[in-house]
């Protein structure tokens, strides 16, 4: 499969963004659930960090250089990453030339349907040369300045789940059907309350599972605890206020943390940068619009 990467495929808010800043990140308009960027950086980019999402992307051009489950990796322009939830990284160019990408951010649960009650696919080495998991995934990163619609986002999301299990080290582990609702209980009662604080006797009334058995169920569906997904789903909803141009102080308050400091340490714990960092690059590649 040939790649024009940076001119058929990658045409429009790409463009505007390989034009603007030395770096910046450029979001797509997405459904909750599902986060589409494009970053263009040079040097180290991102400090380690975890997040609960899948990151899958595309590099389009230069090296992308990562360190991941205790290795380095490499990506050239065509090849896929494919970072698993909760699993640390870092990230940044690896030459002078800079760095170009596309990433997706995917919460396991919008794959929920297609995974039939079956454990997340783990792929372990972080990087995959495959000609249609990469078409798969231009099909949704290619335009990243269109919406995506319900039906286009039904059949991507189907042939992703395929792609990743046929990259997985192993045959995916079925989960107990008591699990599996019980993490998605769970999951529905953390999103619903979101700008509050929740106890783990109101999880345990939702589910009437115990505190202890309900976290290795929800870590066993989403790879990761009720606690963190609460404090992810804030930081996303900070991220599309910081877009939005708020106030970093009032953000703070308004996702629900208890004071800027805290918001600080958890947004760079999360996304391996400060909020006002990541500001300036979303706001930098704004005004070269």
């Amino acid at each position: 499969m040939s790649f024009e990467l940076d001119r058929q495929a990658f045409e429009g808010l790409g463009r505007l963004c390989a034009d603007a800043a030395e770096s910046c990140i450029i979001s797509a308009p997405d459904p909750a659930g599902m986060e589409r960027i494009e970053a263009r950086f040079h040097g180290s980019a991102f400090d380690p960090h975890r997040h609960d999402t899948y990151a899958i992307g595309v590099t389009l051009r230069g090296v992308q250089t990562f360190r991941y489950r205790g290795a380095a990796r490499h990506s050239l322009p065509g090849q896929v990453i494919v970072l698993h939830p909760d699993e640390l990284h870092d990230g940044g160019a690896g030459t002078e030339e800079g760095l170009r990408y596309r990433m997706l951010y995917l919460e396991p649960s919008m794959m929920l349907d297609c995974l039939g009650g079956t454990a997340l696919p783990f792929v372990s080495d972080g990087v995959v040369t495959d000609d249609t998991f990469c078409a798969t995934l231009l099909s949704a990163l290619g335009p990243l300045e269109r919406e995506l619609d319900e039906l286009f986002i039904e059949d991507f999301l189907a042939q992703l789940v395929q792609s990743l299990a046929r990259h997985a080290g192993q045959p995916a582990k079925a989960l107990a059907g008591t699990a599996w609702r019980a993490a998605t209980l769970a999951r529905e009662y953390l999103t619903e309350n979101l700008d509050r604080p929740v106890r783990s006797d109101e999880l345990e009334a939702i589910t009437g599972l115990d505190r202890y058995a309900l976290s290795r169920h929800f870590r066993a569906a989403f790879s990761t605890s009720p606690h963190r997904f609460l404090v992810m789903r804030r930081l996303q909803s900070a991220r599309r206020m910081i877009a939005a141009g708020e106030p970093l102080a009032q953000i703070a308050v308004e996702a629900g943390f208890s004071d800027q400091s805290h918001f600080n340490r958890q947004f760079k714990k999360a996304f391996g940068m400060t909020p006002g960092r990541w500001s300036s690059l979303i706001h930098g590649a704004a005004a070269a619009a």
